[in-house]
């Protein structure tokens, strides 16, 4: 379904100013996260980057404070048990059980801390403050005949999805919650699905 121009350029124009304003803002958390990376098991990188499948089928970097061990996705796929229930369970593990989150880890994904960097893809244009959840390329299957739907928008970092649940919604039914945000997508069902997402930060809905 095509989303008309006004609705788009409205959204846009919210992602950068909103971006502009969070990054200001977040200096002196992206100043205390460096120093963090320093030092014990979190040394290394600040930030993680993955690679994810933006609108039109373009692949991009999404940007996270690194919550994992270095090489983590090495390690995960070392483990050929635990890296096929990675997938049955959704792409997602839980935090006690995937050996690859550290301590500090575990701390930022619960509170989301982990996601913040994703202002700099909002400003990028890579993503915007709402819309569906960017997918690692592997997840396109989940989506069957409605990939070219779901790639039809650009993704968001926060979605419906994590505002009705997050992790504790799998596929197929996570499927079902993207298309009819795609189907529904207007500029005040984005902003009642930002309160919703803020509230499932505060609640710790889904978050591992």
């Amino acid at each position: 379904m095509s989303k008309s121009k006004t609705y788009l350029a409205i959204k846009r124009l919210c992602d950068i100013v909103v971006s502009i304003i969070a990054l200001i803002c977040l200096i002196p958390v992206f100043a205390v996260m460096f120093i963090l990376y320093r030092f014990g098991e979190n040394r290394g990188p600040m930030i993680y980057k993955q690679e994810r499948i933006g609108k039109n089928g373009k692949p991009f970097k999404i940007w996270k404070f690194r919550s994992m061990v270095v090489n983590a996705d090495k390690k995960l796929k070392a483990n050929p048990a635990l890296y096929k229930k990675y997938l049955a369970n959704s792409y997602k593990l839980p935090a006690e059980e995937d050996p690859r989150i550290t301590h500090f880890g575990r701390i930022i994904r619960k509170t989301s801390i982990d996601e913040l960097p994703q202002f700099v893809n909002i400003l990028k244009g890579d993503m915007a403050l709402v819309g569906p959840r960017p997918v690692v390329r592997t997840e396109l299957k989940e989506y069957g005949d409605n990939v070219r739907k779901l790639l039809s928008m650009t993704p968001g970092a926060m979605g419906y999805w994590q505002a009705s649940g997050r992790s504790n919604i799998g596929y197929p039914k996570r499927c079902d919650i993207e298309m009819y945000y795609i189907d529904h997508a207007n500029f005040w069902f984005d902003v009642k699905i930002v309160f919703l997402n803020i509230i499932s930060i505060f609640k710790s809905t889904g978050a591992y």
